[in-house]
């Protein structure tokens, strides 16, 4: 198959040291990532953009969560992408630092923004409020709050009468790949006074919470939200917005979670029953759920040493997961021509080595690929969308690589309705 010769103009990031600068380019437009291959024979990473993928998962969320959905920032902050789910309906933007509500704010003038992270500068607070137009700000303490009270002043002392403050209360994240329960989130023992005292002070008042990433069971977020009950009835307070946040799951080898209808028929089920205000608002911050089958990601296998291939992207690149928490994502291989000659060999685990001088570059897997993989070989490996690309750095020089878009599916889906369902036995017992 060849490549295709369609060409759009989009932004492209360039690092050079610690500066980034976004300019525009031609983005070739290519069938899949052999014809990439094909054209490029590449000796730098080659990032594959699938915009189709993420605004098709913009739209589910849009269309299916019963309440608002904030796009998680964070997890990949590619202008290109921000514009691909505002385009498929994303308005709202969970923004967690200063240089992420400037790079929304500027990409997309319109947009709502939330500035989520529980600790915020007061020079950071004041500039989102004053200049950029936020709004709605999360805390999980007195401290911030009154940070919080203080930075948004008008000129005379004046105190606002617009703020949207969530309380971040701390829950569970046992039933999540990647705990996110240690750092923020007050106790439910603190959670009655916090609230009553940030009621005095916002205009619209939210209780939110974080399950952790990538969470297996959409009981997670019913545990969650009986802790919220719990709180608002200490309290006695009126809640206008509960925010639900992310962990929404995506599919990885090894990591088959149920459907997403289940997770929101869970949580509006269990929502419905809260003890809010009459007109209150569900919200959640998908980040992993929205980008992760927006991007994979070509490497060229520069040395084989036994069962350890040593590529040109690794744990200070687009792998750091597979890395540092031991995350394992699809793979497929190609010949330096592009050429799909190892489809029918027997596969064995691999490990990678990335291409700094680091023993910590360093990806165990296992990645399971054609026996006969080697040298001058190409690898894809998928569904890099979220935090990905988006967490490359300069280490030692290796930071180029070059963003085409593609137009097949990516490597696993949770979208296209045709995933089995992995609570599904075939061995059916009879219950006559």
């Amino acid at each position: 198959m060849g490549t295709s010769n369609n060409r759009k103009a989009v932004s492209l990031r360039c690092c050079f040291g610690r500066k980034a600068y976004w300019g525009s380019l031609e983005l070739h437009i290519h069938p899949d990532a052999r014809a990439v291959v094909r054209a490029l024979s590449p000796d730098q990473p080659v990032i594959l953009n699938r915009p189709h993928a993420a605004a098709r998962a913009a739209r589910f969320f849009i269309e299916k969560f019963p309440g608002r959905s904030l796009y998680a920032v964070k997890a990949n902050p590619s202008p290109d992408l921000l514009r691909v789910l505002w385009d498929a309906g994303v308005t709202h933007y969970d923004v967690a630092s200063i240089a992420e509500v400037r790079l929304v704010r500027g990409t997309l003038p319109a947009a709502t923004l939330c500035f989520m992270h529980p600790v915020k500068a007061a020079s950071a607070i004041a500039e989102a409020y004053h200049i950029h137009g936020v709004r709605v700000f999360s805390l999980d303490c007195l401290e911030e709050l009154e940070k919080i009270r203080v930075a948004t002043l008008a000129p005379d002392g004046t105190a606002p009468e617009d703020l949207t403050l969530c309380v971040r209360l701390r829950v569970s994240s046992e039933y999540s790949e990647l705990s996110l329960a240690s750092k923020f989130g007050c106790d439910l023992t603190e959670a009655a006074p916090l609230l009553q005292a940030t009621r005095q002070i916002a205009d619209s008042l939210g209780i939110c919470f974080h399950v952790g990433s990538q969470s297996m069971s959409p009981f997670a977020y019913v545990q969650a939200l009986e802790r919220v009950r719990a709180a608002i009835v200490e309290a006695s307070v009126l809640v206008d917005v509960v925010d639900v946040g992310g962990g929404f799951p995506s599919v990885y080898p090894g990591m088959e979670p149920p459907p997403l209808e289940d997770y929101f028929g869970l949580i509006a089920r269990t929502y419905e029953s809260l003890p809010v205000s009459y007109s209150s608002e569900l919200w959640c911050e998908p980040g992993r759920a929205l980008c992760a089958e927006y991007n994979s990601l070509i490497v060229k296998v520069e040395r084989r040493r036994g069962r350890d291939l040593y590529i040109n992207d690794g744990a200070y690149g687009a792998l750091f997961d597979a890395a540092h928490v031991g995350w394992r994502f699809p793979v497929k291989a190609f010949d330096a021509y592009g050429n799909d000659n190892h489809a029918d060999a027997a596969c064995e685990p691999f490990s990678f080595y990335g291409p700094t001088c680091d023993d910590m570059d360093h990806m165990d897997g296992p990645f399971e690929l054609p026996a006969g993989i080697g040298s001058g070989d190409y690898i894809e490996i998928g569904m890099l969308g979220a935090y990905g690309a988006a967490m490359k750095t300069a280490f030692n020089g290796f930071d180029e690589a070059e963003v085409r878009e593609v137009t097949d599916e990516p490597m696993a889906s949770q979208y296209l309705g045709n995933r089995r369902d992995p609570r599904v036995s075939d061995n059916v017992v009879s219950l006559r």
